[in-house]
């Protein structure tokens, strides 16, 4: 039985909403990862006290401060490489009478941000764009934020989860409209703090209201699952009978808006078993479970429409197990992959080709012909960690060989990727072993 890092979605999330809560939470099972540590120094530098995370998951205790008590820093917030950072910190700060900067590492800076700004400047938020227009560094005044109702054009959890926050911040009801449900963390958090928050709808219109704060939010007490972004490694490398005749994965977490690619490698013919599943009493806990991958013969599938945004950071590694099924594997709809941490779709199909795979690459997503014979060569990940782990992955199968020209970005969202796929690869080399970085 192997883990995975906690969940980056609601570690990030976790760590802002305790730096507005007053008084001491208690997390546990928060990612250490580079992203993560980004946003507890952000928060830092804006005043709330937040200690290193640990590298075991093990408690931490964040003191926060209520929003009054956050300050404008004294020099520009370094979000590193991570989006949900810079995004989510964007909608935070818009509520509040405070001036920053905000800033990132080449990648980060390659990134759209309007797509928050946009809808925050209509609150009342100002933005100044100190670079490339649409682009990080980004100073932003906010404060005197009025009540608002947005129809976002793509569902997206940073987007909902920024304009949340500034709801929560400036204390003022906010209404989204997505076409289509995305993650719901936040959500789950907020209640779960005292904020009144409904949601409802279909496939194609789903409706998320912020009715009412309390003055004060509650403190966490909140351990985090595992991380079923990453815990999608493992699973395509226990179908593609990579780790022997079973891989069995503790406590990953399997909230329904992020677990789309169970249902996607299931329709492909993969067996995978839930086992011990569990879920905290509190409605607006996130459910865990124990998952089982055995080897199983897999074939194409069309993957499309609502199911999108519930597998959306997993299409790097359906992409790459897609050239090991049989018959073609196409994904549709995708375009929100080309404004990730790099050009998903260029990349993966790129590098697919460059191995001597059958793929062609689509306006919102790829086509991918397999099996062909075994796939060798050097992959360029461009800074982005879900790139270099699902090649690695296809590295690790008996037959291939693939050198990753960048292992240690993986840090990114799963510090120690490449000792585990060893691990679990019976201790053959993988793509990122003896490695520089």
């Amino acid at each position: 039985m192997i883990t995975v890092p906690g969940d980056k979605s609601i570690s990030h999330r976790a760590l802002l909403l305790s730096a507005l809560a007053r008084g001491e939470s208690r997390l546990s099972g928060l990612l250490p990862g580079a992203d993560c540590r980004s946003t507890a120094s952000v928060l830092r530098a804006l005043g709330a006290s937040v200690p290193p995370l640990p590298p075991d998951g093990s408690e931490i205790r964040v003191t926060g401060v209520g929003p009054e008590g956050l300050r404008s820093p004294a020099e520009r917030l370094d979000c590193g490489n991570s989006g949900t950072t810079a995004r989510l910190l964007l909608g935070l700060l818009a509520g509040l009478p405070v001036e920053a900067t905000l800033t990132g590492d080449e990648s980060l800076r390659s990134r759209p941000m309007r797509r928050v700004t946009e809808p925050l400047g209509e609150m009342g938020a100002q933005f100044s764009e100190v670079g490339e227009p649409d682009r990080l560094p980004l100073i932003v005044k906010g404060g005197g934020l009025s009540s608002f109702s947005y129809r976002s054009t793509v569902a997206s959890a940073q987007v909902k989860s920024a304009l949340l926050l500034a709801g929560v911040t400036a204390r003022v009801p906010v209404e989204i409209e997505e076409p289509g449900r995305s993650r719901d963390h936040s959500e789950r958090m907020l209640r779960r703090m005292g904020c009144e928050v409904e949601e409802g709808g279909g496939p194609e219109e789903w409706r998320v209201r912020l009715t009412a704060c309390p003055s004060t939010l509650d403190p966490l007490e909140l351990h985090v699952p595992g991380d079923f972004s990453s815990a999608a490694f493992f699973l395509a490398l226990g179908l593609l009978g990579g780790a022997g005749s079973r891989l069995r994965i503790a406590n990953v977490g399997l909230n329904p808006t992020r677990t789309g690619l169970l249902d996607v490698f299931r329709e492909m013919g993969g067996r995978i078993e839930v086992e011990n599943l569990r879920e905290a009493e509190d409605p607006s806990g996130e459910p865990a479970a124990d998952l089982v991958a055995f080897p199983s013969e897999l074939h194409g599938v069309t993957v499309a429409g609502d199911v999108i945004p519930r597998l959306i950071d997993e299409i790097p590694i359906l992409g790459v197990v897609a050239a090991r099924a049989s018959g073609v594997t196409e994904v549709r709809d995708a375009e929100e992959l080309r404004v990730k941490e790099s050009d998903r779709i260029r990349v993966l199909a790129e590098n697919l080709a460059g191995l001597g795979g059958d793929v062609e690459e689509l306006p919102d997503g790829f086509r991918v012909k397999g099996p062909t014979g075994p796939l060798r060569g050097r992959i360029a990940v461009h800074h982005d960690h879900r790139i270099a782990m699902a090649f690695g992955v296809l590295g690790a199968l008996p037959g291939h060989e693939v050198v990753v020209d960048d292992p240690a970005v993986a840090d990114v969202s799963f510090p120690g990727f490449w000792t585990l796929l060893e691990a679990c690869a019976g201790g053959a080399p993988t793509p990122g072993a003896n490695q520089a970085p």
